[in-house]
């Protein structure tokens, strides 16, 4: 038999339990070791939200109303007791305390990546999506910060696709699936240096916006 959430069922138990080992272990990560937040969050299957809303507006993306977070400091034990709670639950970070995140299209992240590599530019976690889309953790303000910094650069944010993500924003985490579309993975996984100091969005955000610019036109 299948587990659910919300009326959807999910898996057999053989593939079940395995899922449910590489999810217990990448939250005790999450929290154990880079110090962030966990927070257990919706399913989707064939377009259909686990949360059981028929008209949900983020189908799998979003957090379960009933759960509560794992915190930032919980090993392995406490992670894994806290997950079983929640079995089938995608995982969420919480956006605007220990980073915001910059999103740009995913060509144009894989670019841009390169190129802050080869400058020798901090650098914190960068995660691609299913959709298309790469994320790029910068220190938590960023969100706030970004139309001064583009209109101070001279750039116009309405003319890219660059947008930041910052209080009040979740993102799905590997190696969960976003809204049922496939699975969220690490471009530049986080590391102890980078997890709990990401760079500032201004020095990145130059360079961003350019090949964001020359990727559209």
């Amino acid at each position: 038999m299948g587990f659910t959430i919300g009326g959807i069922r999910e898996m057999r138990s053989g593939a079940r339990r395995r899922v449910r080992a590489t999810e217990c272990t990448a939250v005790a990560e999450y929290t154990g070791l880079w110090g962030w937040d966990v927070v257990p969050g919706a399913r989707a299957v064939s377009g259909r939200c686990s949360c059981g809303d028929p008209v949900c507006a983020a189908p799998g993306a979003h957090p379960l109303s009933f759960a509560e977070p794992v915190p930032a400091g919980a090993g392995l034990d406490d992670a894994v007791k806290a997950w079983s709670e929640y079995p089938g639950a995608a995982l969420l970070l919480p956006v605007g305390k220990a980073f915001d995140v910059i999103e740009v299209a995913e060509a144009a992240g894989r670019r841009a990546l390169v190129r802050l590599e080869r400058m020798g530019l901090p650098l914190g976690p960068v995660c691609v999506t299913p959709t298309g889309r790469a994320r790029f953790f910068v220190a938590p303000g960023a969100a706030a910060e970004l139309p001064q910094l583009l209109y101070r650069m001279g750039w116009d944010d309405a003319d890219l696709d660059l947008h930041c993500l910052g209080p009040g924003s979740y993102v799905t985490a590997p190696p969960s699936d976003l809204g049922g579309l496939g699975p969220v993975r690490w471009l530049r996984p986080p590391t102890l240096d980078t997890a709990g100091a990401p760079p500032q969005a201004r020095l990145l955000l130059g360079t961003l916006a350019y090949i964001c610019h020359r990727t559209h036109f």
